[in-house]
């Protein structure tokens, strides 16, 4: 059960249609998220920001690593550096030992001074908000800037990283397996203006319940929509014991 095939549009949203859903898709898809959204009240972007230059920063910092770790080197990273500016203008070597803990620190610094560099150099310092802007900055996709959109300036958008992806295809919503395609498939499904809270549900869902390796199917509130049920534990014993009460520990 998968969308029927519609236009893609690269670099813009995936509002534009050239055939309609399935209706029955869209009703079990928002069924799903509905329910999810019930399931996970508190859903929300779980890396700790103050301003859309912090969560660009730390979204960036968070690729391969766990969120904890970079919340937690977030206070002293922006006390240092606490915007453009300041970054772009950064020692490399007290960069790289404030973000350390967080992996990949050499790449993930030069990653970070270009990309300081370029919203001084291109913005005046200031985050734009704008998708088309955004993806033109150094390592930034289009994950990392629907992130930013959604959670920053509240303009919608969906953000297909793994768990978004495994969960989509598990729901039956796209077979796609290209992050693009996923994006506009999935949100051909539901309104433009529950695209942010949609990843947070997938994304919730999938840091806890809904696992790449063994999913807890016997304690997932929506196995009874789910194509996929079966994959892991159906006895609710067994899956409750699958079930992380965190996400990215």
């Amino acid at each position: 059960m998968t969308p029927r095939e519609r236009q893609e549009h690269p670099g813009g949203a995936p509002d534009r249609l050239a055939d309609v859903p399935d209706t029955s898709l869209v009703r079990r898809a928002r069924k799903i998220d509905r329910v999810l959204g019930e399931t996970y009240p508190d859903a929300r972007c779980e890396l700790d920001f103050d301003n859309p230059f912090e969560l660009l920063v730390v979204t960036v910092l968070s690729a391969q690593t766990t969120d904890r770790r970079v919340n937690a080197v977030r206070p002293a990273l922006f006390a240092a550096y606490p915007d453009a500016a300041a970054m772009a203008g950064a020692e490399r070597d007290k960069l790289e030992a404030l973000i350390q803990p967080t992996g990949f620190f050499r790449a993930k610094t030069e990653s970070l001074l270009k990309l300081s560099a370029a919203l001084v150099e291109r913005h005046g310092g200031e985050v734009p908000p704008r998708l088309k802007d955004l993806v033109e900055l150094p390592g930034v996709g289009r994950k990392t800037a629907n992130v930013v959109l959604g959670n920053a300036f509240g303009i919608p958008g969906i953000t297909v990283d793994t768990h978004f992806g495994r969960l989509a295809r598990r729901f039956g919503l796209t077979a796609e397996t290209d992050p693009v395609k996923v994006e506009h498939e999935v949100g051909a499904l539901f309104p433009k203006k529950d695209w942010t809270m949609l990843s947070h549900h997938l994304i919730w869902h999938g840091r806890r319940v809904c696992h790449a390796r063994n999913p807890a199917c016997g304690a997932c509130p929506v196995a009874r929509w789910c194509p996929a049920y079966g994959e892991g534990p159906t006895d609710p014993v067994l899956a409750a014991k699958l079930v992380k009460t965190e996400g990215r520990a």
